[in-house]
């Protein structure tokens, strides 16, 4: 345990890490048991991109066992609501309920858009996107009725900002960051928090990806410290975090003031002519929730 004397503790808390048979989602299996909570190990353990089924997921709950934690293993696919509202019956009947989901599983078929197939794009956003929520709706009615939740969303910088070849993957992992912004908003009052993670780590997802000695500098260990805390009690709520190599950051959706247009600039012209103050980023703000944008506009309609 780190030496603050506000130590972070999972004891008494059931938690689910889906896509736990290894890389990040072990990591964090395995200090989730480490500070006290029963693990469910959710993982298909198919290949990267989603094909086949391995173990992986008894392989973890065998390690956490091992260091004295308590762990079952769970074989659902993410992608079947089924499987995942299962999973949930399971981790309730027998630890009596859910406290933290970690949705972390994830597939990858990169391709540039021109050679990505719709069957690709489809696959992709299914288990990310349809995945984490079919997760979490699992688990929701059972947080509610606790008045406890504590759920982290995986984005990706790839979602958040881009990257070539991944048009599917970013997609989802952008739309991952949206649910948070409405889940935040309805588990308020149950006391339920919900967060996005963006991870840089070197797992079996990227390791074609970075160098070998970088590999290591980004081992997977290293963004663990920022999950745990996201899903901790004491966490914040609707952050967004990067987290990479023992660098921990923040990123956030803005809306910049604007610019009222009337008359003949109320017109594409107008909008080419007022682009630089449209975009202006002096006084921007970041909205907690959709409404503001409509305030704002409000604002400059009655001349504030």
């Amino acid at each position: 345990m780190p030496n603050h004397s506000d130590a972070i503790s999972f004891e008494g808390r059931v938690a689910i890490v889906t896509g736990a048979g290894g890389g990040l989602g072990r990591g964090y299996a395995l200090e989730l048991a480490r500070r006290g909570a029963k693990v469910v190990v959710n993982d298909l353990g198919g290949a990267r991109d989603g094909t086949g089924h391995s173990d992986a997921a008894l392989k973890v709950v065998e390690e956490i066992e091992a260091a004295g934690g308590t762990a079952m293993s769970n074989g659902g696919n993410v992608a079947e609501y089924d499987q995942m509202a299962e999973m949930v019956a399971r981790a309730k009947e027998a630890w009596g309920g859910v406290h933290v989901l970690i949705n972390n599983a994830g597939v990858l078929r990169d391709k540039s858009f021109a050679k990505m197939t719709s069957e690709d794009f489809a696959f992709v956003v299914q288990v990310h996107l349809i995945g984490s929520a079919n997760a979490t709706k699992a688990c929701w009615e059972t947080m509610r009725e606790q008045n406890y939740g504590r759920i982290l969303m995986t984005a990706s910088s790839t979602g958040l900002f881009g990257n070539f070849g991944q048009a599917n993957y970013g997609a989802a992992k952008l739309a991952l960051a949206g649910l948070t912004k409405t889940l935040y908003l309805e588990g308020a009052k149950n006391n339920i928090k919900v967060n996005t993670l963006a991870p840089v780590a070197g797992t079996r997802m990227t390791e074609d990806l970075f160098p070998a000695e970088a590999f290591a500098a980004f081992a997977p260990e290293k963004v663990m410290p920022a999950a745990l805390f996201l899903v901790s009690e004491d966490a914040p709520t609707n952050a967004i975090v990067g987290a990479g190599a023992g660098v921990f950051q923040a990123s956030y959706v803005t809306l910049t003031q604007g610019t009222l247009l009337t008359g003949d600039d109320l017109s594409p012209e107008g909008v080419a002519a007022h682009w630089a103050q449209i975009t202006d980023r002096t006084g921007e703000i970041v909205p907690q929730s959709g409404a503001e944008q409509g305030m704002l506009i409000g604002k400059l309609l009655m001349g504030g």
